[in-house]
């Protein structure tokens, strides 16, 4: 403890304009909470930083005193990456500015901003780029491992738009990487991200988006027939391949249906009636809900919000599958919560998302020209167990690995050779495997 009060003292003496919270502090509380109960740790200092410089400074003396250093962006790991037991959080909540630079259409957006902040910014324009499927989830964190989206069809991952970032490395330098500056580093950022340095921002290609979009959620009881035309559907949306159109293919229990339902959260970024003869022959099976219409692009990535709200014990676990669906796979996946619900009562909010999107930008991307490898054409599965008791931690954590394990069984059955060689997406593994 005395040398945390060094640190301390030293921090608030050579900072410029950053908070330094300690525990007997009366926002100590708040300054720890994360998405995810489980990530939470007592910080021994929370330095809510304002510039790369301070960064730096707090970097430098945390090393000093021999403090472990987590860096908090969004907040939204539940690995605890982003937080430490009596080591220093660097905090860029304070740093969440987004400059629209409307000659270039391109974003400067710095590392503590969350993907709200960058849509409303972007929005303002009528430009868009590829961000993340929750709005509240961090830039830095899902930009440092890749990032999927609801445009990748059209515009590849995250990392593909990106142009330059700002880092606080580990002996303090304030250094940029782009494709002509320290291009190692800027290859090593883009999908490995997390393991370089403080990001204090990145530079994105924006794109024109005037236009609305059709999106929303369908919702269906997960009976026999609508599971064979969800099968029918997914498999036909994915053959269909359109750069333009995603797909998330939910496997949940509400409290308005018995048993599981599917839920069909749909995205097309073109006009209404192209995208009714997509998502049509889905909306004439009578869903209980059908919230889809035409919407603003800066709305789409609150429609899965309601499932990701902050708060409560969850963990988030990837795997990864491919098409053509079938109905005995949905049905391993729901026996599979059948059996996590058997053992947690309280687990009833605990779902899959199966995503698909037109993998073809992506994989235009060589896989040696950046360090992120899954550049292929399976798509991702989230596993996301959700519960209250912390009692029933390690029995969560333990499913979720399970699961995994079990999809990517089912992956190498469909394809041997090519199902040994396909990882989870590291943004969702990530933010498991610290716990398990």
């Amino acid at each position: 403890m005395a040398s945390n009060v060094e640190l301390i003292n030293e921090l608030r003496a050579s900072l410029k304009n950053s908070k330094v919270v300690t525990p007997d502090s009366e926002d100590y509380a708040a300054s720890i909470q994360r998405w995810s109960d489980v990530a939470e740790k007592k910080a021994g200092v929370v330095v809510f930083v304002t510039s790369a410089e301070d960064i730096s400074t707090a970097l430098l003396l945390a090393q000093k005193h021999g403090l472990e250093i987590s860096v908090s962006g969004g907040r939204h790991s539940s690995s605890g990456a982003s937080s430490t037991t009596g080591g220093c959080v660097i905090d860029l909540f304070e740093m969440r500015h987004v400059h629209v630079d409307t000659a270039t259409k391109t974003l400067r957006v710095q590392g503590g901003a969350l993907w709200r902040d960058v849509d409303e910014a972007a929005a303002a324009h009528d430009l868009a780029t590829v961000g993340g499927t929750i709005n509240h989830t961090g830039v830095g964190g899902l930009t440092l491992g890749g990032g999927f989206g609801w445009l990748s069809g059209r515009y590849g991952l995250t990392i593909d738009n990106l142009l330059e970032v700002t880092m606080v490395l580990a002996d303090g330098n304030i250094v940029k990487a782009s494709k002509d500056e320290n291009p190692d580093l800027f290859w090593a950022v883009r999908g490995a991200g997390h393991s370089f340095g403080v990001a204090v921002d990145f530079t994105f290609q924006a794109y024109d988006q005037k236009n609305a979009v059709f999106a929303g959620l369908m919702l269906f009881p997960a009976i026999e027939k609508n599971l064979k035309a969800v099968v029918n559907f997914g498999n036909e949306f994915a053959e269909r391949n359109d750069p333009d159109a995603g797909l998330v293919i939910g496997i949940v229990s509400p409290p308005m249906v018995r048993g599981f339902a599917i839920a069909l959260t749909c995205f097309y970024n073109g006009h209404e009636e192209k995208a009714l003869s997509i998502f049509g022959p889905m909306a004439e099976l009578g869903p209980i809900i059908n919230s889809t219409k035409m919407i603003p692009y800066v709305k789409v990535n609150e429609m899965l919000n309601h499932l990701m709200e902050p708060g409560g014990c969850k963990l988030s676990k990837g795997a990864s599958f491919m098409t053509p669906l079938s109905v005995s796979f949905l049905r391993t996946l729901m026996t599979g919560l059948e059996d996590l619900h058997s053992r947690v009562p309280d687990a009833k909010k605990s779902l899959y998302n199966l995503e698909i999107y037109s993998p073809d930008k992506w994989c235009e991307v060589p896989r040696s020209s950046t360090a992120f490898a899954k550049r292929t054409k399976h798509s991702n599965v989230m596993i996301a167990p959700f519960w209250t008791d912390r009692g029933y931690d390690d029995v969560c954590r333990q499913w979720a690995s399970g699961m995994a394990k079990t999809i990517s069984k089912e992956l190498k059955n469909m394809n041997p050779e090519e199902g040994e060689k396909i990882r989870e997406y590291g943004n969702y593994d990530c933010m498991c495997y610290q716990l398990l």
